[in-house]
């Protein structure tokens, strides 16, 4: 008896110690809908470029006590992942056989190429990895997290399974709504910043005609923004869109000569004050969206 309580002690222990390193905050929230025990670490905020990242000590040490690591992939995080993974010395979160763990591979991208040099600018090849911001990917998603877990914990295998059912009723509850709510948006067009909300764009029905980018990764110039200027004064545009993450001087000033609103949609969880989860996400940015007059 004493060896069977022992073993459901350490069970419980196991499953409750996991470490998770996220890539990105809507990772975190992610995997703690379906491991609400585990140790969870964000490496980014809502507020940073997920492009740009430096491999502090602080991240080092985070990445090397980790058992999972969970990022976007599709190269978002090329510029800094590798670093962090050779610093940390973590045999166990440099392969996806293992502990790693790629959102992008889970399900098809949009905007995929078949090939890329540096005159694009900063473009994937592998696709826009920006993909939180499609609930039906999403939902595909964490059915593969969930199966990550369970192969790296088989003892919470359970526990995963009930937590997965869970998320997956209340996102497909949600869904409808989320979709009804966002219909008045469909046909709208947005001038944006870079290609962040290519998948809530697709998802709900609103074009983005123009970036505020000359090219992916470049601050508006000043002819680029008269062009954009132009293209505003045709007249049919909704509003301009930002990440929380970036810079709102150019679309601030194109705001103004075009006398358009400016519209900051919190990138992940965290990037307002509605935003605690990723159901908080996604109600925020289509109360935003719909906000617009």
């Amino acid at each position: 008896m004493a060896a069977v309580a022992l073993s459901i002690t350490y069970t419980g222990l196991a499953h409750a110690e996991l470490n998770v390193f996220a890539c990105e905050p809507e990772y975190a929230a992610l995997t703690k809908e379906l491991a609400p025990t585990a140790n969870i670490y964000s490496a980014t905020t809502a507020f940073q470029d997920p492009h740009q990242v430096q491999a502090r000590p602080s991240l080092i040490a985070k990445m090397r006590q980790a058992d999972l690591v969970v990022c976007a992939g599709a190269d978002l995080e090329v510029g800094w992942l590798p670093m962090l993974q050779m610093k940390s010395a973590n045999a166990n979160v440099r392969s996806t056989d293992q502990g790693l763990f790629f959102a992008a591979d889970q399900i098809e991208t949009l905007d995929k190429l078949a090939s890329v040099d540096r005159s694009m600018g900063d473009v994937h090849a592998q696709g826009n990895p920006h993909i939180h911001f499609d609930p039906t990917r999403l939902l595909k998603v964490a059915t593969a997290l969930s199966a990550k877990l369970t192969q790296l914990d088989p003892a919470g295998a359970a526990a995963y399974q009930t937590s997965l059912a869970d998320f997956t009723t209340r996102w497909q509850t949600a869904m409808p709504r989320w979709e009804a709510q966002a219909k008045g948006l469909q046909g709208k067009k947005v001038i944006a910043y870079h290609s962040s909300f290519r998948y809530l764009f697709n998802w709900i029905g609103v074009e983005q005609v123009a970036d505020l980018e000359p090219k992916p990764g470049l601050a508006p110039t000043s002819g680029h923004l008269a062009s954009l200027l132009a293209r505003a004064e045709q007249g049919d545009i909704l509003a301009i869109v930002v990440a929380s993450y970036q810079d709102e001087r150019g679309a601030k000033w194109l705001g103004e000569k075009a006398n358009l609103p400016v519209v900051v949609l919190p990138m992940s969880v965290g990037g307002n004050d509605s935003s605690q989860d990723l159901f908080g996400l996604y109600d925020s940015v289509i109360s935003l969206l719909n906000g617009v007059k």
